[in-house]
């Protein structure tokens, strides 16, 4: 196997996600900027990894299978960041618990893709699952986007606009509780149509 355009696409999410998660514990100019476009290329790879390995000719189940783990390991390492870098005000321990509750997720349903390739079986993403990665990915950006506005742009907004970053920052939280609950739901569904896999 080689390493073609497309995986190292989606292998490239990984040094970004560090990167994001230094800048977000970073106080210097522009930091928050840089986390937040740097972000929104990373999400942007996430999409154009698998067109590029359509167009090449190059989709392989090392490619799929990449692609499902690394958008795990950066959504789940960029939500960790965010409550610990007091992104939800004093709602961090919600935040906290809707965390727990996407990590138990992934943890589930990984497990019953283990199960069910061990019986020679493969459980792909359905829908549910690819919503619940675009809301997660919206809320993630959403909270960036308010915490680069306050912290670099903060001065183009007189003290009655601020309310523009305010409605950006509780937008990126409302995004987090649906993201979530989307989590719980596709678990739920994809337990119910493969959970004979490790229930028999």
């Amino acid at each position: 196997m080689r390493f073609t355009v497309a995986n190292w696409m989606t292998v490239s999410r990984v040094p970004a996600m560090f990167a994001i998660v230094w800048l977000m514990d970073r106080d210097f100019d522009w930091a928050a900027t840089i986390a937040f476009w740097l972000f929104i290329a990373a999400a942007l790879t996430d999409w154009f990894d698998g067109m590029v390995a359509r167009a090449r000719g190059e989709v392989s189940s090392f490619g799929r299978f990449m692609d499902a783990v690394v958008d795990k390991v950066m959504v789940i390492g960029l939500m960790i960041a965010l409550v610990n870098g007091d992104y939800f005000m004093r709602y961090d321990a919600i935040a906290m618990v809707l965390l727990l509750c996407i990590l138990g997720r992934e943890f589930l349903v990984s497990g019953m893709r283990m199960a069910a390739a061990v019986k020679g079986l493969t459980i792909e993403a359905d829908m549910g699952g690819k919503v619940k990665t675009f809301v997660q990915l919206n809320a993630i950006g959403w909270l960036l986007g308010a915490r680069m506005m306050a912290q670099d742009f903060g001065h183009l907004f007189p003290q009655d606009e601020r309310w523009v970053i305010t409605v950006i920052h509780y937008g990126g939280m409302g995004l987090y509780l649906l993201s979530a609950v989307l989590t719980i739901t596709s678990a739920i569904s994809y337990f119910r149509r493969h959970g004979h896999v490790v229930l028999d």
